[in-house]
């Protein structure tokens, strides 16, 4: 149905990532999920009053919030498609998480809501009325949730979505809930025992779970988590394939909603090399970033000296002795200053984030090691080291 109705609607519905085609995305899966979750809310009401069970009726108000979930989400995609303007020069895209949050926090309410509602039916059990319309209309809806958390995940994947992730995490618990509601009802129908409540009590702990991993996955980018691997590789691929690149480092990407990004890293080049060449090259890569992957990237020139044979053998040897100390360790930016009075060697300690010393320790360490093993003189050279932290 997404597929026929998106082939309709959206022009060029396979440009995923395509600011236009994400926003009619998100605009037609939160329009069909209005549409189903009120359809939905209809139904399981009238079997829920039909049979006296709190856990129908309590699925049938998830359903209503459900509605409003998807209102969110539409309204989350409206906003974050608007233009950048002189206020917020990089859009709003940060907007579909707003949004996903919202969806996540209406979650967690329906959770509280549910427990408290079934644990007031475990003390206080009524019998329940079961009929045939009541079993087609669980049935029903079983399956419409099961399509909702199938549609909203593989179009979250393909056009990169927190909210929709989180739309398809909520449909799918929905879908778990009225099961299990479904064989409460049963199970009641045909044996003396009364479940209904305490098949609300889990509904309502999963429907929490799920609630609290959908808020994470909404927070985590506003607070700003590392980018994603595959496309930090990307960056690298594309910035050393141009030729007179010779390394990169310090590589930041700023995420201000999906497809929409800013990065910044330097770009270790030969100090020999003519700087208006090395500048023109440098504009192509960010040119291409912004062309290949809608990346807006600002590169810093760092000139390093790749000729001086003193210089490259103290760098292999320092490089060799971080990996024998731990291989987790690296180093960029190395560069000798033969000041006659005060010669330096200077380079960036690179140390994964919860590493197992102190930063004072392992710098420590390091100026130790490197003193007594590198020196390649009577006169000590004094190490400046600068340290940055990198995801393992």
């Amino acid at each position: 149905m997404i597929r026929f109705l998106s082939r309709i609607m959206i022009r060029n519905p396979e440009e995923y990532h395509a600011p236009d085609v994400r926003k009619a995305y998100g605009m037609l899966c939160g329009t069909v999920g209005i549409l189903f979750n009120l359809l939905l809310f209809g139904f399981k009401l009238l079997a829920g009053i039909l049979s006296g069970s709190i856990a129908i009726t309590a699925d049938a108000l998830n359903n209503l919030s459900d509605a409003v979930s998807s209102l969110i989400t539409l309204l989350g995609f409206h906003l974050a498609g608007q233009k950048a303007d002189s206020e917020h020069p990089f859009g709003h895209g940060r907007f579909e998480y707003i949004s996903g949050l919202f969806v996540a926090i209406l979650i967690l309410f329906m959770a509280f809501e549910l427990i408290k509602s079934s644990l007031t039916k475990i003390f206080h059990p009524e019998a329940l009325d079961f009929s045939a319309l009541v079993l087609i209309i669980l049935l029903f809806s079983i399956l419409i949730k099961g399509y909702m958390a199938y549609y909203n995940r593989r179009i979250g994947i393909k056009i990169d979505s927190a909210a929709m992730k989180a739309t398809s995490i909520d449909s799918l618990s929905d879908m778990l809930s009225t099961t299990v509601v479904l064989l409460s009802t049963i199970i009641s129908h045909f044996t003396s025992l009364q479940p209904d409540g305490y098949c609300g009590v889990f509904v309502g702990l999963f429907i929490l779970y799920s609630g609290l991993k959908a808020a994470w996955e909404t927070i985590s980018p506003l607070l700003g988590k590392a980018p994603d691997p595959e496309l930090v590789k990307q960056i690298r691929d594309i910035v050393l394939s141009q030729d007179g690149i010779l390394g990169v480092h310090d590589l930041v990407v700023h995420n201000y909603g999906p497809g929409r990004s800013l990065v910044t890293l330097h770009a270790e080049v030969s100090a020999q090399d003519n700087i208006m060449a090395i500048h023109e090259k440098i504009d192509s890569v960010e040119h291409r970033l912004k062309r290949e992957l809608g990346c807006e990237t600002v590169i810093h020139m760092d000139p390093i000296d790749d000729q001086d044979i003193l210089t490259k053998t103290l760098k292999e040897k320092a490089k060799s002795l971080l990996s024998e100390i731990d291989p987790a360790l690296s180093l960029h930016d190395f560069h000798l200053i033969n000041h006659k009075e005060d010669p330096q060697i200077h380079f960036d300690l690179s140390v994964p984030y919860g590493y197992s010393y102190s930063d004072e320790e392992i710098l420590r360490l390091v100026e130790q090691q490197l003193t007594e093993k590198l020196e390649p003189s009577a006169t000590p050279y004094r190490f400046v080291i600068e340290l940055d932290h990198h995801a393992s």
